[in-house]
């Protein structure tokens, strides 16, 4: 299936090499562009995109109350926050206003790819620094009882581990020696055993259970 993808920055030429450089990627449609967050609300509702790649800083409407629209407008639309800035104010209130993940503008054509496929999937995606910023935030949380038994087992515990990091199912193949489809079968493991729905609440819920 291909996926639709609506490329939203203010900057001209930077929407254009990325309409250029995903319009030649097997399985990728950029179905439209737009220059400001209000532009990309209104768009994705004409063109139904099934990702939206959304800048955070941006006129008219910026990328976080843009995104916090189209989860309560357009529900069925993921939003994958690509900008150039990943401190924490940015971080987390792109994640609270309904962003599935998280990345910089300097991340890899491949690792952009598996990130709009993760996406599409309802998966997180998170860049690795900031993937430790949502661990180190969690870590800082108080915890009054100790964590509870986990389910995994020791195999998914390094997989979860790896997640934590923001790394991609290709890369923890390579850091586990595995191939690529059981990393996926473990990964749909641990969403299951943890009963969450994303990549970044089961970091989150690992943290929980004192995995991380």
């Amino acid at each position: 299936m291909t996926i639709r993808v609506l490329v939203a920055d203010d900057q001209a030429l930077f929407r254009e090499a990325l309409t250029t450089l995903l319009e030649v990627q097997q399985g990728i449609e950029v179905v439209g562009e737009a220059g400001n967050g209000e532009e990309a609300v209104r768009r994705s509702g004409l063109l139904h995109p099934d990702v939206v790649l959304m800048d955070l800083r941006m006129p008219v409407l910026d990328g976080i109350a843009a995104t916090a629209r189209l989860r309560r407008e357009q529900p069925d639309v993921r939003v994958l926050a690509l900008t150039t800035f990943d401190d924490d104010e940015d971080v987390f209130a792109a994640l609270r206003a309904g962003a599935v993940g998280y990345l910089l503008k300097d991340v890899s054509s491949a690792r952009l790819v598996e990130a709009l496929d993760a996406a599409d999937r309802g998966e997180s995606v998170l860049q690795p620094s900031v993937a430790a910023k949502v661990v180190a935030r969690v870590a800082r949380m108080p915890q009054d009882a100790p964590p509870p038994e986990h389910p995994l087992t020791e195999r998914e515990v390094e997989v979860v581990r790896l997640l934590a990091e923001g790394r991609s199912n290709r890369e923890i193949a390579g850091a586990l020696f595995l191939a690529e489809g059981t990393v996926k079968n473990l990964v749909t493991s641990v969403l299951a055993k943890l009963e969450v729905r994303d990549r970044t609440q089961a970091a989150l819920r690992a943290r929980d259970h004192g995995i991380l």
